[in-house]
């Protein structure tokens, strides 16, 4: 069998190889995740903007909306999980729309698994509680729904009826109030990997790789 049907693992902008079947939590640097959330495409790249909305983006709404539903700030190691809970996508450049998981099957879902545990390890997160992954849920079912009709042109009875999302989208996009720029309007990706940089370094500041 040729070196090429072998490889498993994906070339990161830094260089570093991640073995996508055995992912060290040491194999990208921070930049190379957020690059590769910066690329990877909400909504299967369908946008009503000229550019798609990145995961990158959708990740920082998602930790604002969580901020924003809290009566305390949130604890850093909380926030972090919120910023990252998609950064999986981001190491492997994809963000499958949710029709095309069940197609995608169970060894696409231990693939993902395997990366989320890295993402753990790498950041010393610990797992999700029961109420905080309901937090969370709703934080990212509110942006889902928001961008469904801001971003992918979906109308809000579809949003409805055929996403299954209950919860009515909002007409203020949250992060206008932190960086400026047009509602809803997706971002450049190298905005979106710098803006994303800069919170995931701010958050991480007192974690060290493993040894």
């Amino acid at each position: 069998m040729s070196s090429q049907h072998q490889r498993a693992w994906v070339r990161q902008p830094s260089s570093r190889r991640l073995d996508l079947i055995n992912p060290d939590p040491n194999a990208w640097e921070d930049e190379d995740l957020s690059i590769g959330l910066s690329r990877a495409y909400r909504w299967g790249g369908h946008s009503v903007w000229e550019l798609p909305m990145s995961v990158a983006q959708h990740s920082l709404l998602v930790l604002a909306l969580r901020e924003q539903a809290s009566s305390d700030p949130l604890d850093r190691l909380t926030a972090l999980r919120e910023l990252l809970h998609d950064a999986e996508e981001g190491l492997i450049g994809f963000d499958p729309i949710s029709p095309l998981k069940p197609i995608l099957g169970e060894r696409f879902a231990q693939l993902f698994e395997r990366l989320t545990d890295a993402i753990f390890t790498r950041y010393q997160l610990s797992a999700w509680t029961v109420d905080k992954k309901r937090l969370h849920k709703q934080a990212d079912q509110l942006a889902a729904a928001s961008e469904a009709v801001h971003v992918a042109g979906w109308h809000p009875d579809e949003v409805k009826n055929t996403l299954g999302i209950s919860v009515a989208p909002l007409q203020d996009d949250p992060l206008v109030a932190i960086y400026g720029g047009k509602p809803w309007e997706p971002w450049p990706s190298r905005i979106a990997a710098d803006r994303f940089l800069t919170v995931l370094k701010r958050l991480s500041v007192n974690i060290q790789q493993l040894a």
